[in-house]
């Protein structure tokens, strides 16, 4: 774990090493390799995207100097919209003009030595000491809590009674005096920079919450490098914002910043929940027409339980909350997306076995074929140099990925029913087992633990056995089992951006 101690760097872009760009009288087209997409820009970005095309990272007042400075906040917004959907890379931190009053708000209960170490950390924050409060809540400890953040210059509420986390934080909300609400958990550790690297997302008026990266706080134990690369805390490694093809979209509650005002119209924290409050809360926020930011910055470092029957059991309660969230939303159904090109794909390869068969090959080749022809030429008539091969790569990839997201979620809600009914079902649950080992190597071989194959192997499966127990543990408490039947469907046209 290392906490940085450095001022962030100032901001800048360049384009992605996969992305292609073609300039033509009409504007510019930037084609991104995998997933293979491209957008049109108008003529008045040749120069920026020329700039951004030579390797380096170009600091924004460089960028800025390319185009009208008046529009200062609309550039970084379309540059930033370009991040999110894979064409550019950012790094630094944006400046703001005037920083923001914020209140950060640290729900605890019997962690003495965690909540110091917590407070210590925020205490060194890079950010203004006249623009920030801490707000400590004790949840009616028992031991020396009080006592220990006593010794801090904080606000400390203390419970009488025990009302867990939610409570913990509408309380604090109460009596909070910030423009934002910063929520971190008492069994973390904020970055220097935490703030600094959030903050400025609150720029754009439509974002309501931005959530941050957690990393893991301990490295030591196999299963401490096993929660670096697949803790359920961390939401990847690049930028995402709330929208309408992903219904399912959060941030979670230990790294999370809300504008005051939106946090209160929002009702606050579901205190009825003890898991999922941090999804139900960013749901309702998207209900009042807002959105919310993911950045893979801002870093807090989580102390997870690094040990196995503490992991199991909380991989347990995070499957419970599935159930409990699908009755609050029962409009929120996963969906399986089948395009008509890949089944078709798929149906040839697994006759291929079922009939111990060559002949079957055609029907994939065929497909295959068929699609990066229409594609191919779909892109040349948009007058994108994009070649045939190109094109057919990447529908492979494509093809793969819908294996791979169709056995994941077999893995994720199906492994322990394969295991109970293989006297009875052996071939349904050998299907269902290789599913599952093909996702657990996939995962492995995508991100690179420091962990050998078998140990990553034996937590995976003790994850998802763990969390689908929850979930169907839940789903027979409420006699509904929506959250583990998917609806199936086509996917969506995508329109052709151009700015």
């Amino acid at each position: 774990m290392g906490i940085n101690e450095d001022r962030p760097s100032p901001l800048a872009y360049r384009l992605r090493a996969n992305v292609s760009l073609t300039k033509t009288e009409g504007g510019i087209h930037l084609c991104l390799s995998y997933p293979l997409k491209y957008i049109f820009l108008k003529p008045c970005w040749r120069e920026v995207m020329s700039l951004l095309s030579g390797g380096a990272f170009i600091p924004f007042k460089d960028i800025l100097a390319a185009v009208d400075n008046q529009h200062k906040g609309k550039i970084e917004s379309f540059l930033d919209d370009l991040v999110r959907r894979g064409f550019l890379e950012r790094i630094g931190v944006a400046e703001m003009e005037t920083v923001p009053f914020i209140s950060v708000i640290v729900p605890v209960h019997n962690r003495p030595r965690d909540i110091a170490a917590c407070l210590d950390s925020l205490l060194r924050l890079d950010y203004p000491e006249d623009k920030l409060e801490i707000i400590v809540v004790d949840d009616a400890s028992t031991d020396d809590t009080p006592d220990r953040v006593s010794h801090y210059p904080v606000t400390l509420i203390q419970n009488k009674t025990n009302r867990q986390a939610p409570y913990c934080r509408n309380i604090g909300a109460v009596s909070a005096r910030g423009d934002i609400l910063a929520f971190i958990d008492s069994d973390c550790l904020a970055d220097r920079t935490w703030l600094r690297e959030l903050v400025p997302a609150f720029k754009d008026l439509k974002i309501a919450a931005v959530g941050g990266m957690v990393e893991s706080y301990y490295v030591e134990r196999p299963l401490d490098r096993y929660e670096q690369v697949r803790s359920s805390l961390k939401m990847g490694s690049w930028p995402k914002r709330s929208a309408s093809n992903n219904p399912f979209f959060y941030v979670p509650s230990c790294n999370l910043l809300v504008r005051h005002e939106v946090f209160l119209q929002a009702g606050g924290f579901n205190e009825q929940l003890v898991v999922g409050e941090d999804v139900d809360l960013c749901w309702r926020i998207l209900r009042l027409g807002f959105h919310i930011d993911y950045l893979p910055s801002g870093k807090v470092f989580h102390k997870h339980r690094n040990r196995l029957v503490a992991f199991c059991r909380r991989r347990f309660d995070y499957g419970t909350s599935e159930p409990l969230l699908n009755r609050l939303y029962p409009g929120k159904v996963k969906q399986m997306v089948f395009s008509p090109w890949a089944s078709l794909f798929w149906v040839g390869l697994l006759a291929v076995v079922g009939f111990k068969s060559l002949w079957p090959l055609l029907l994939p080749c065929v497909v295959l074929l068929g699609e990066s022809v229409f594609k191919s030429n779909h892109m040349k008539q948009r007058g994108l140099g994009i070649s045939f091969g190109m094109v057919a790569i990447s529908l492979c990839r494509s093809y793969a990925a819908l294996f791979f997201h169709c056995s994941a979620f077999f893995s994720r809600y199906y492994l322990a029913w394969a295991i109970i009914t293989f006297s009875m079902l052996p071939m349904a649950a050998t299907i269902v087992a290789a599913m599952h080992l093909l996702n657990g190597l996939v995962e492995f071989f995508l991100k690179k633990p420091k962990l050998d194959l078998v140990r990553f192997m034996v937590y995976f499966t003790m994850e998802q056995l763990s969390y689908q127990a929850g979930v169907w543990w839940q789903c027979t408490k409420q006699l509904s089992f929506n959250a583990v039947n998917p609806r199936i469907s086509k996917p969506q046209p995508q329109n052709v951006t151009i700015s």
